[in-house]
């Protein structure tokens, strides 16, 4: 596990930014954390780490939002008006695995089960301007997610 913590809003997307020179195509990142808590934040920094000038914002309502623009799509969901993965399933939403863009997914505990073993999860808690990020993920991201903190200014944990 990987903990650091970011003490502001542009940290956070700065993080993002950074993290998605390291991210390829099929890659999932499941977001789990309180309402408030950078989750979108840390998903603006993502589509801007990929070229995607698009505004970024929380797809609530619309359950999916497309970025594109980047070296590669960024498929941003919020599932927290899904009941569980048969919903997420039934809605056809599965789909996205495949489509060879980058997945992140707020409210991801509700369709855990459902997300890719090496799927890189992230519990983001804090209050404030400060965040606190704990991250598991396979080896292979380990010292991506490790640099691209490091390179933000956040202050990593050992």
């Amino acid at each position: 596990m990987i903990r650091f913590k970011t003490t502001s809003p542009e940290q956070t997307e700065l993080f993002g930014k950074g993290l998605a020179k390291s991210l390829g195509a099929g890659d999932v990142i499941a977001l789990t954390g309180d309402l408030g808590a950078g989750k979108t934040c840390l998903t603006r920094g993502i589509a801007d780490g990929l070229g995607s000038t698009a505004h970024v914002s929380s797809p609530t309502f619309t359950i999916v939002n497309e970025y594109d623009g980047g070296r590669l799509m960024l498929f941003h969901f919020d599932t927290y008006r899904l009941s569980g993965p048969d919903d997420f399933l039934m809605s056809g939403l599965d789909e996205y695995f495949y489509r060879n863009g980058i997945c992140v997914f707020e409210w991801s505990d509700i369709i855990d089960e459902l997300l890719p073993e090496d799927s890189i999860r992230m519990t983001i808690t804090g209050d404030g301007d400060m965040r606190l990020f704990e991250c598991n993920c396979s080896e292979k991201h380990q010292c991506y997610i490790e640099e691209a903190a490091r390179n933000a200014g956040a202050e990593v944990e050992k």
